[in-house]
């Protein structure tokens, strides 16, 4: 294969990952039309609010093993997740980082349906949770503690005069650098995965010929496998993260 083929192949690996558009819609100039990536989107909130509601709806003292199943992911949110890195007052973030957590988790794993769209793995989805976390931590800190001390306390106690506004810059970079980093984590890791999949499944028609099946699809299949199992990680990353950053805002004068 030349290296102007290899290079439109590669390109076209690529463009099976961009979300397809199902239905055009302009509203006023702007472009809303509706891909699988938003359907994919709808479908993670719609399975999520369906399975807390069936879990919810007749719980049972000795529950069976649905809701056993989805009281262990809540428990595991609360007290591995929420009590650790906030403590109890970080039970009223709960409603937020169980929903930061779960809509993450189906988005990942829907990403996996064949026809959809990973909405995680488009830039402009982590990239708005993390916005909406930033926001979340600072206009919570600046209410709870206001605005002079809640800034005054991103710079430790006993340093020097003349260093404090360097470290105070410092400061506000990295505050500045942690959505992006949010954004950066989770959009690199499942477009990442979803790259290696596709490469995988299209060595038949890169080499043209079925003899490489053997080969490609157990591998793909088990990066498959793997996909599950990231994209739990991944919810669970950006969940934990998220709760450390409110938990400093919370507790910001220690």
């Amino acid at each position: 294969m030349s290296a102007e083929a290899a290079a439109e192949e590669g390109f076209d690996l690529l463009h099976h990952l961009a979300p397809k558009v199902l239905y055009e819609l302009k509203l006023g100039g702007i472009d809303i039309s509706i891909t699988n990536t938003v359907v994919t989107m709808f479908g993670a909130v719609f399975l999520v609010a369906l399975i807390l509601l069936l879990a919810a709806r007749k719980p049972k003292i000795i529950p069976g093993r649905f809701q056993s199943a989805v009281e262990s992911i809540v428990l595991f949110i609360r007290d591995d997740i929420i009590m650790t890195m906030i403590g109890k007052e970080g039970m009223v973030w709960f409603p937020f980082l169980g929903t930061l957590f779960f809509f993450i988790l189906f988005s990942n794993l829907l990403g996996l349906v064949p026809y959809s769209n990973t909405p995680t793995a488009r830039l402009s989805v982590p990239l708005a949770l993390a916005v909406v976390v930033f926001l979340s931590v600072h206009v919570h800190g600046v209410m709870r503690h206001g605005p002079v001390k809640y800034f005054i306390s991103w710079v430790p106690k006993g340093l020097p005069l003349w260093v404090w506004p360097i470290v105070f810059v410092l400061e506000i970079v990295s505050a500045i650098a942690k959505p992006f980093s949010l954004t950066v984590r989770l959009f690199a890791n499942m477009l990442a995965g979803h790259v290696i999949i596709l490469v995988f499944l299209s060595f038949v028609l890169m080499f043209g010929t079925l003899l490489v099946s053997p080969l490609s699809l157990p591998f793909a299949i088990v990066m498959m496998t793997l996909e599950v199992l990231f994209s739990a990680i991944q919810a669970y990353v950006f969940t934990i993260l998220s709760a450390m950053y409110i938990g400093a805002a919370i507790h910001a004068e220690h």
